[in-house]
């Protein structure tokens, strides 16, 4: 029996993307005082009433022309609510019931799914009071919670767990050995996540690897605005969790306090990231907020593909390569090596690239090297460039050590190793990924004094 859904449907800004949070038990959607704030489903598995669920929050419905933004909007969202398993209807209990609740009220009687009503914002007497209006709706009686202050959440998921289609016996002996066949195998799904300046493509891209048209796309830029989480598994039967995330601009103008929330949700989503694959639009080249975009990756220790979108709308496509290439070996030296791959979402041309690519350089996040090998070189890098004299005195580097992988991260030891100066130590990191073959991931290279027991103490 597969992990049944329940989506959460209404109109705009009745608290489904609050309710949505409360019933995973995080913060994962977006929530702001602005409606239309959800444009995407959001995804997550939680457990409820002692059942394993996923619950949906879609974007709010609005009736509007199907070729514009709120129109495609409700159709993806008409979609979802086409697969549940429960659906869980929100009206707003402080507003009262308005003419779209009871539209499309009597659209979810005609779609015949299971609707759960919930009456929201129910704290205080008017919104209890109005919450009995929502009966006008003939969706049976509603349930009164307010997700703003956690009241009648206990009820709402009792209730969600007793209305799901109950399990039958084959099905828990199923999931039982699922269970155990998943904790032999211990392999967790790669977290990919998709970085980029608006409208550089991301979620086509998203749509593309998925074979879905998942994710809102069309030509107005910022469409996405929350990062959502979606599982993949490539030809190869590798798990992945792919994160698609809104477009990032420079700091100084991001002024929308959504646009705020948006770029916090996006980085916050790149800091849990394995791998990060940056979206360019190449036929707008390489800009300054790309390199900064990478500068970031590199900072937070993650690994990085670099993907030139639209490829196929490059009429030069020679000197692009070579421009982009130039760019970032000038401008990104501490990831030297980033691999770059030329596609088109749009149209799936050499798709098939990226996620050998991000496989790659996932492995290579991942490399550890033995100690010994590691010292051989190390003699070696010395004995060809010894280390420079500080202060008249020349510094005395005797061994490293790998302390941990995820990104390859190294020790020095030696008397005052740690005055070693920033050139010496571009120069070890640069010999570390040539001879070791570490490209396009960061590196970080410590260094540790040892003290001379033998020394004059004060």
């Amino acid at each position: 029996m597969e992990t049944p859904l329940v989506v959460i449907a209404g109109r705009p800004n009745v608290g489904k993307s609050s309710l949505f949070n409360r019933l995973v038990g995080r913060r994962q959607a977006l929530v702001a005082d602005q409606p239309g704030l959800t444009r995407d489903r959001q995804e997550a598995t939680c457990v409820l009433g002692g059942r394993q669920v996923r619950i949906a929050d879609t974007a709010g419905l609005e009736e509007a022309p199907p070729d514009s933004l709120s129109g495609r909007m409700r159709a993806g969202a008409a979609t979802t609510l086409e697969q549940a398993d429960l659906i869980l209807f929100v009206v707003d209990a402080r507003a009262g019931i308005l003419p779209p609740d009871a539209h499309f009220g009597a659209w979810l009687r005609r779609l015949g799914r299971p609707v759960l009503l919930v009456a929201n914002k129910t704290e205080g007497r008017v919104g209890y009071n109005n919450a009995l209006d929502a009966y006008s709706l003939g969706l049976g009686e509603p349930l009164s919670v307010s997700a703003e202050h956690g009241e009648g959440l206990s009820h709402l998921m009792s209730t969600i767990a007793e209305m799901l289609p109950q399990p039958t016996d084959a099905d828990l002996r199923a999931e039982a050995e699922a269970e155990g066949d998943e904790a032999e195998e211990q392999v967790k799904p790669l977290r990919l996540v998709i970085l980029g300046r608006p409208n550089a493509g991301k979620s086509t891209l998203v749509n593309r690897l998925i074979g879905q048209d998942r994710m809102l796309t069309g030509p107005e830029p910022g469409i996405t605005r929350d990062a959502i989480t979606l599982p993949m598994r490539d030809t190869d039967g590798r798990e992945f969790q792919l994160v698609d995330t809104a477009g990032l601009r420079r700091r100084a103008r991001v002024q929308d306090d959504v646009e705020k929330l948006s770029t916090g949700a996006s980085i916050n989503a790149m800091r849990f990231a394995e791998v990060v694959v940056l979206t360019v639009d190449a036929v707008d080249g390489l800009h300054d907020q790309d390199l900064q975009i990478a500068r970031l990756v590199e900072k937070e220790g993650r690994a990085l593909v670099v993907v030139l979108n639209k490829w196929d709308a490059v009429e030069d496509r020679d000197a692009t390569r070579k421009e982009v290439s130039d760019r970032l070996e000038r401008s990104l030296a501490q990831l030297k090596g980033i691999p770059v791959v030329t596609l088109s979402a749009m149209t799936g041309a050499n798709i098939q690239k990226l996620l050998p690519a991000v496989r790659k350089v996932h492995d290579t996040w991942n490399k550890r090297i033995a100690t010994s090998a590691l010292n051989r070189w190390f003699a070696d890098a010395i004995a060809r460039h010894p280390p420079p004299n500080i202060q008249g005195r020349r510094l005395k580097l005797r061994y490293v050590t790998q302390a941990n992988a995820r990104p390859p991260t190294f020790i020095v030891f030696g008397t005052r190793a740690e005055a070693t100066p920033e050139d010496y130590r571009r120069y070890l990191i640069n010999e570390l990924r040539e001879v070791f073959d570490l490209p396009g991931t960061p590196i970080r290279l410590d260094f540790r004094g040892t003290v001379n027991p033998f020394a004059e103490k004060d």
